[in-house]
């Protein structure tokens, strides 16, 4: 039984700004590097075969800080989706686009102008995940540090849900899922466990996902 822990990026400026980020060199700001912290005292003594991580600056900076002196490697096929000329912009601006719906209620049928095709993105994340299972083996536990769209991308496929659902699925900076691989199914243990206190009262009325995962 192969498991698998994705921690997703600490905050950035970017985030915390509403920016899409996409491949930008953006590092964490002080609540990033706070979630780095916190995350990394609850993987002290965790057991890793493998510690992989997204080319990003963001993730290899998440990764420093959490897991100091720890020697990982970088898998291309993790970084965060290519969003072309979306990037850098602003995510209030882009849901004004005509592409921003589709986004929310097909996303399978989405390609960035300029960039990748979300279904692109998905299945090289899964294949990712798929050769890194079978490098530490089926009682290995490794450990990717990532993005949240792409995190996303991989819990859906591991709940055997079509594409087009996984917008339902929120994943929060810092925070810690856990798949474990079995021969007949995966199962998902944790889902954007950050061990902070609940926070149910509702911050807003939209339904729309943030583009590459937001900043909560």
């Amino acid at each position: 039984m192969t498991t698998l822990m994705l921690l997703r990026h600490g905050r950035t400026s970017a985030n915390s700004e509403g920016i899409l980020a996409g491949d930008s060199p953006v590092g964490l700001d002080e609540v990033g590097e706070a979630q780095a912290r916190a995350a990394g005292a609850r993987l002290a003594g965790v057991r890793l075969d493998a510690v992989v991580s997204s080319p990003l600056q963001r993730c290899r900076q998440t990764l420093a800080i959490a897991m100091p002196g720890a020697t990982f490697n970088v898998e291309n096929g993790l970084t965060e989706c290519g969003y072309g000329e979306w990037a850098g912009r602003k995510l209030s601006d882009l849901a004004n686009e005509p592409l921003w719906s589709t986004i929310q209620h097909h996303p399978a049928a989405v390609t960035f102008p300029g960039g990748e095709a979300m279904s692109a993105m998905s299945a090289r994340a899964v294949a990712a995940v798929r050769r890194w299972n079978d490098h530490v083996g089926s009682a290995g536990i490794w450990l990717a540090c990532t993005h949240g769209d792409i995190i996303k991308a991989i819990v859906a496929d591991a709940l055997s849900m079509h594409l087009d659902q996984f917008q339902r699925i929120h994943v929060a900076p810092g925070s810690i899922t856990v798949i474990r691989y079995t021969p007949e199914r995966p199962f998902l243990l944790r889902l954007s466990d950050d061990n902070a206190p609940l926070a149910l009262g509702a911050t807003s009325t939209s339904s729309d996902a943030p583009v590459g995962g937001g900043a909560v």
